[in-house]
């Protein structure tokens, strides 16, 4: 299999990350509004606990709309999928001492953490989208832990947003391309 076809069919069947993104935007968001209205800690608690579902909700979303929920056997970016997913959750044990030592720089680690796990998506989708995604993560998590240290919800809210409008972004690039329906 040709890396081109390879890639073709992670987009296909992810539909750009479209899902996946859907859902950690609903968490981040619902993360947020605790963080804000609630608190901090039920906040990063949802998030943590509910990250873990990311993939099994989006795996049933795939399912419930009638697409595929895996790459093929052959695929050889399967393997690569999945060790860009471990990245993530063992990264994350970077954020309890970021978060003792400052509660507020939560959402802005967890920004740069979750930027820098979606930059091997631009090779693993075939998908430019991911750069600036990545940017947008990792340089937002620096200017609000650097300017906005007060604020301890606006990483969340900018997070889910972004995750948001990329889902959407990333749809639209597989419709365009011919993926099919979502």
């Amino acid at each position: 299999m040709l890396v081109q076809d390879a890639q073709r069919e992670v987009r296909t069947v992810f539909v750009g990350g479209f899902w996946g993104q859907l859902v950690a935007s609903a968490f981040w968001l619902t993360s947020a509004a605790l963080g804000t209205w609630v608190t901090p800690r039920a906040a990063i608690f949802t998030l943590v606990v509910t990250g873990v579902f990311i993939f099994p909700v989006t795996q049933l979303l795939l399912r419930l709309t009638g697409r595929p929920a895996s790459l093929a056997s052959a695929n050889p970016l399967g393997n690569l999928a999945m060790q860009i997913a471990f990245t993530l959750p063992l990264s994350m044990l970077l954020l309890v001492p970021v978060t003792v030592f400052r509660l507020h720089w939560f959402y802005p680690a967890l920004m740069i953490l979750v930027g820098a796990h979606y930059l091997p998506f631009t090779f693993l989708y075939g998908m430019r989208m991911f750069i600036p995604l990545c940017a947008i993560f990792v340089g937002g998590g620096v200017i609000i832990a650097l300017y906005f240290p007060g604020s301890f919800s606006l990483g969340g809210w900018i997070g889910g947003l972004t995750l948001f409008i990329f889902a959407w972004l990333g749809r639209a690039s597989v419709q365009a391309e011919g993926g099919g329906k979502t």
